[in-house]
């Protein structure tokens, strides 16, 4: 069976922006670390797992997306992101490309978003997929057949480790979400439900709907602070939830094949942006 990974760009970016020294610049003197840091670790990750298929989601707005459409604050809370790691998304992508690796980026929806959107348009195939993120958001999507990784944390996510962390199913983490919101992407939830208690609901009675078919029959204070906050509930579960819609051109699943480098565009590309030593890494 053939595997898909699919690699969510950003967290490894502002990793890189934050690591790699910022004396790493381009012929021009732009900054060229997030992008250096970067290439680095897609080279040690086709290294190491060799995938046939694999694709890169960018976020061309790293702190906005359509979701601020219908909740205002969603992400507003975070610093915007600053100029010199803004101005690399675009060299980033130029280099993936030229790696032989498909890419994806979009205006108004996330990498997760668009990550799922090439799951859903290509998990008729019946192959498997490894989505390559922190974002512990993206755990939503494990199953049987989808596995979520953070190669630099040595972290991996099945369906097992998930309940394991979480105390939830996959299929739960929005129904968590919704309950105890994510001061990360600023999802408000419940006020006064935290992870814990919005576990031990779900166990309880499955999801944020049957907990509110049974809302009357929860003792205590928690009852009262789901009326208060229904409406906050539903928000936050939408907030939270990937969109499987995104716009991306019909595609197969062997579109997205692994095409190995052009090693004519990546000369041209690191030497540009002064990569001498990592081309050599690179070959």
């Amino acid at each position: 069976m053939t595997t898909l990974h699919l690699v969510d760009a950003s967290p490894f970016l502002f990793r890189a922006f934050f690591s790699v020294p910022r004396t790493i610049v381009d012929t021009n003197g732009n900054a060229a670390n997030a992008v250096y840091g970067f290439t680095a670790f897609i080279a040690k990750y086709l290294a190491d797992t060799k995938p046939t298929h694999i694709a890169i989601a960018f976020d061309r707005h790293f702190n906005q997306s359509f979701r601020n459409d219908y909740y205002a604050p969603y992400k507003a809370h975070r610093e915007a992101s600053p100029p010199e790691l803004d101005a690399q998304v675009d060299p980033a992508l130029e280099v993936i490309e030229a790696l032989g690796i498909s890419t994806f980026i979009d205006e108004r929806y996330e990498a997760d978003d668009l990550i799922a959107t090439v799951i859903h348009r290509t998990r008729a195939n019946g192959n498997d997929f490894v989505i390559v993120t922190s974002d512990k958001d993206m755990t939503q999507l494990v199953c049987d057949r989808i596995t979520v990784v953070d190669p630099g944390r040595g972290l991996r996510f099945d369906a097992k480790a998930v309940e394991e962390k979480f105390g939830v199913r996959p299929d739960q983490i929005t129904d968590l979400l919704a309950l105890a919101g994510d001061a990360v992407d600023n999802i408000p939830g419940v006020h006064g439900i935290g992870p814990k208690t919005a576990a031990d609901l779900l166990r309880r009675y499955g999801s944020l709907e049957g907990i509110y078919e049974n809302v009357l029959h929860i003792r205590g204070s928690v009852a009262g602070k789901l009326k208060q906050d229904v409406s906050l509930a539903g928000l936050s579960k939408r907030l939270a939830t990937v969109a499987t819609d995104a716009p991306i051109a019909e595609l197969a699943f062997d579109d997205l094949r692994y095409r190995g480098p052009d090693d004519a565009r990546l000369d041209k590309l690191f030497a540009r942006l002064g990569f001498n030593t990592l081309r050599e890494r690179v070959r």
